[in-house]
């Protein structure tokens, strides 16, 4: 008699695994004839279905090679982030003024270009070169 059908829907009616679930000899006929989860679950509270306890690893493994220094971090680019900084900025600040209409597409155009090429330090001076 092949029950491991009836130990996977015992399974999954139980919520727990497969090599958990324990039958009582004596009365495998019954389990046998079970069919629907609701026969699992009277079976269960009948005693014919057993759960059994979790095996797990009872005792913290010790390490076999000891814990080394890992690879040493890079100091952060301190003139990446400031260019990074101010390029988010100037962007920006040059759509604002596109999305209100005081700059052409091509004048958007060139100032992002010369943003990128680093042509202005600050903000100010992206506000002076569009006033003139």
């Amino acid at each position: 008699m092949n029950l491991n059908k009836k130990k996977r829907l015992a399974a999954r009616t139980l919520n727990v695994g497969v090599k958990r679930i324990i039958f009582d000899t004596n009365r495998l006929d019954e389990i046998n004839e079970a069919i629907t989860k609701q026969d699992i679950r009277d079976l269960h509270q009948g005693g014919a279905i057993k759960i059994a306890e979790i095996i797990g690893r009872k005792v913290k493994k010790k390490r076999k090679t000891r814990k080394r220094e890992g690879k040493v971090r890079l100091k952060p680019n301190k003139r990446k982030e400031k260019y990074a900084i101010i390029t988010k900025k100037l962007r920006r600040h040059l759509k604002e003024l596109k999305s209100q209409g005081k700059i052409t597409n091509e004048e958007f155009k060139n100032h992002r270009m010369q943003i990128k090429m680093k042509a202005f330090k600050t903000k100010r001076q992206l506000k002076e070169v569009l006033e003139k």
